[in-house]
């Protein structure tokens, strides 16, 4: 939808009933979503800048009781702003040299094996943090789909939320063709924002969690626990149910009972990272991750985000639902080790190195754009 048809449904369904804004800082510094539509000036060099302080979370979308969805008109606005010249922020680019380092030769990595029509996809946080659970994992999946390939590369999440539409589209595209010319037909992805990219954009491709895989396939023989933990669901998924209730049926499967929190499953807070927020407005993606800390109230929190885990570890303690399921005990424990940058850097390499040593490799490829793709995208 382009942004004149986004804006004028929004100003036209907003009653300005006030539920998203009492849910949301960004709301409450810049007013309710009619009020941001009636007044955006796509010329205004603030109007330009003000949507990539929204986190994109979709918390709006969820408690909205006109089934509006105003994240979806931000998201427009960043588009238009990048359309137009606009978005080129340098606080982004650490972020940028982050994804590009993930499709690039260095980094990327696809082993496919002979008559392969499922991969698994960890993403590249999971990589660098836990290379040993994507290493354990992927052993694991290969005991219930023999021919299961793995696939190290980004899902240029970044570039899109960034609204920089023509880099993402041949970037991603050019991965999800390679992939469907070569006899893929699943994507077993473990990050959450692969999996909402590539239900959106893999054409072609069928798309599932691990986690729900493996609450259907049952869990590595690990020790069972007693107790409780809490659950933060990454706000990429939360109208992802069947995930929601996999996760929390590994979590059972461990012993453990699971005490929600006030916001959790479909209302659950952005852990902070969301939208690239924290590059150009810290203080509103500080308050999110305050806000989770509180709730958690003590208590251990696991979630399915490498990149969540992590940001929330400094408000709570936090485990990514890998380290239970491999490293039961040392997860309760506060345990697990978990790599840091840049050691993360040095992970990923390492991962790659141990994959291109399979005796089954079958198909197999580091990824290079070639002159004609970067010249469309950069």
């Amino acid at each position: 939808m382009f942004i004149h048809e986004k804006l004028k449904s929004v100003s036209e369904k907003c009653n300005e009933c006030g539920l998203c804004v009492q849910e949301c800082a960004f709301l409450q510094r810049y007013g309710t979503p009619k009020m941001i539509a009636d007044a955006y000036d796509p010329m205004n060099r603030h109007h330009q800048a003000m949507p990539f302080e929204c986190s994109l979370c979709q918390l709006c979308a969820a408690v909205c009781p006109q089934g509006i969805s105003p994240g979806e008109m931000f998201m427009e606005m960043r588009r238009e702003t990048v359309s137009r010249g606009g978005g080129k922020y340098p606080e982004h680019a650490p972020i940028l040299g982050y994804e590009r380092r993930g499709h690039s030769k260095c980094f990327s990595y696809y082993t496919l094996p002979f008559g392969c029509d499922t991969i698994f996809f960890p993403g590249c946080t999971l990589c660098g943090t836990r290379p040993d659970k994507v290493r354990k994992l992927y052993e694991y999946l290969k005991t219930s789909i023999p021919k299961i390939g793995i696939v190290l590369d980004c899902c240029i999440k970044p570039s899109h939320d960034l609204g920089r539409t023509e880099h993402f589209n041949a970037v991603f595209n050019e991965m999800r063709d390679y992939l469907l010319n070569n006899g893929v037909q699943k994507v077993l992805v473990a990050c959450p924002n692969c999996l909402k990219v590539f239900k959106k954009y893999g054409e072609g491709l069928a798309v599932k969690t691990v986690y729900e895989v493996l609450d259907e396939i049952g869990l590595p023989d690990t020790p069972r626990l007693k107790g409780s933990v809490t659950v933060h669901d990454p706000c990429p998924l939360r109208f992802e149910g069947a995930v929601h209730k996999a996760v929390r049926g590994l979590i059972e499967k461990k012993g453990l009972c699971v005490e929600e929190m006030e916001h959790s499953k479909t209302k659950s807070l952005c852990c902070g990272e969301g939208g690239m927020v924290g590059f150009v407005s810290p203080e509103l993606s500080k308050r999110w991750a305050a806000l989770m800390g509180k709730e958690a109230g003590g208590r251990k929190v696991i979630t399915y985000c490498a990149g969540c885990a992590d940001l929330l570890n400094q408000v709570a303690a936090t485990n990514h639902i890998l380290d239970l399921v491999f490293e039961p005990e040392a997860t309760m424990k506060g345990k697990v080790k978990v790599s840091k940058t840049p050691v993360t850097y040095w992970n990923r390499i390492r991962l790659k190195r141990s994959l291109k040593n399979m005796a089954d490799a079958g198909i197999t490829r580091e990824r290079m754009l070639t002159s004609n793709l970067i010249g469309r995208i950069w």
